[in-house]
């Protein structure tokens, strides 16, 4: 090693050992500093929509995109087995035919419907909605 290239490494070092000491420096002045602040009065935060819980204004979210999909069914499959289906395979559900499907909104099941076909395209037809006090206890 050559003694410019020695020379750089320990200006290097210096360097990081005085950014760390005036960090050091910094933190023990500010936690000074703010112990000696006056504490702010907190006020209570009250809904602006006299307190029934409902925003009054969903102008700002309505334009919020959702992922809304239909679960057919699901299964648990090994790996081993995973990696032996092909084209043309069969892969059993845990639903049984004609048994409603579920219907989500960012993985939240929100409704049941079923499967229906107009002008070419698939559809679903809602047949129930899951309330909002059957969403909570799902997740308890």
């Amino acid at each position: 090693m050559t003694e410019e290239t020695s020379t750089a490494e320990e200006d290097v070092g210096d360097d990081w050992a005085e950014a760390m000491s005036e960090q050091s420096n910094a933190e023990e002045e500010g936690a000074t500093a703010n112990s000696e602040l006056p504490e702010a009065p907190l006020q209570d935060l009250q809904p602006e929509n006299g307190g029934n819980g409902e925003t009054t204004n969903l102008e700002a979210i309505l334009d919020i995109p959702v992922s809304l999909s239909v679960e057919i069914g699901q299964t648990k499959i090994s790996i081993k087995n995973l990696l032996q289906l092909n084209q043309g395979s069969v892969v059993e559900l845990e639903r049984l035919a004609g048994e409603p499907l579920d219907v989500k909104v960012n993985t939240t099941l929100v409704a049941h419907g079923e499967i229906v076909v107009v002008n070419e395209k698939y559809g679903i037809r809602l047949t129930d909605i899951v309330s909002a006090q059957e969403r909570v206890k799902k997740l308890q």
